[in-house]
């Protein structure tokens, strides 16, 4: 088999409204897969983008901090496909929170928030999947990280916190879960040309670029489409890994 052909699966995909969410929601479905998304604000996206790809493409809004709702996200996407053979846990916020303030509580919000999405409501999300997954005979996580989660990072320690957690969530699973036939595997994409790294392109991009090897950030799409190899039987022996996605800019 030498393409990519995702008419038996469904995916189900957080943060799907905008970004790289989005695009890997185009990308599944026009690899033939039918996808359930999530949204938190962005309404109107969602609905946009559910219309433009037609009636195998479904929606829900999800806060995955709010951990009590997300049984009833796994039930409506079973619901509506019958299964769910691939989890892309994208949804994930970012806030400047450095070292440097003065204000403890922010301080602790900023890292109760970040986690609560982007670490807790990965792994919640993923438990609660798996134990669909088991029922069909298997499935596969994909897990998107970050850069940050491998460097370190100077004014976002909570979210490159979140991200290494994030990956060695992956491993966990992927050791764990594999004899069960669930794999679990992770992208780390660098600076890529979404709204989250909108205010750092626009007051530093020459600066940014120059950190790249290729000379240029990257797209949504170059993100999406690793994700969609990932979640075809094309990588079926990719188990555990973490996929860099970043022009060169962080080599390990």
């Amino acid at each position: 088999m030498s393409t990519i052909d995702l008419r038996d699966r469904v995916v189900l995909v957080t943060g799907g409204s905008s970004g790289i969410g989005a695009a890997a929601v185009r990308s599944l479905r026009a690899a033939g897969a039918s996808v359930f998304f999530t949204f938190l604000n962005h309404e109107s996206r969602a609905a946009a983008l559910a219309r433009e790809l037609g009636d195998r493409v479904g929606y829900s809004r999800c806060d995955l901090a709010d951990h009590e709702s997300l049984p009833a996200l796994v039930d409506e996407c079973v619901k509506r496909f019958g299964r769910i053979d691939v989890l892309v846990n994208n949804a994930a916020i970012f806030a400047e929170n450095a070292f440097t303030g003065t204000n403890y509580a922010q301080w602790r919000r900023g890292w109760q928030r970040t986690f609560d999405v982007n670490i807790f409501g990965a792994a919640h999300l993923a438990w609660l999947v798996m134990h669909q997954m088991r029922a069909q005979g298997g499935g596969k996580i994909i897990n998107v990280a970050s850069r940050a989660g491998h460097r370190g990072e100077l004014t976002f320690a909570d979210y490159g916190a979140s991200k290494a957690a994030l990956i060695n969530l992956t491993k966990s699973i992927a050791r764990s879960c594999s004899p069960e036939g669930i794999v679990a595997v992770a992208v780390a994409p660098g600076f890529i040309e979404t709204e989250m790294a909108a205010p750092d392109l626009a007051s530093r991009r020459r600066e940014i670029e120059n950190e790249i090897p290729l000379g240029y950030v990257g797209t949504a799409e170059d993100v999406a489409h690793v994700i969609t190899f990932l979640a075809s039987s094309l990588a079926t022996y990719v188990n555990g890994a973490t996929i860099d996605v970043n022009g060169g800019s962080y080599v390990r």
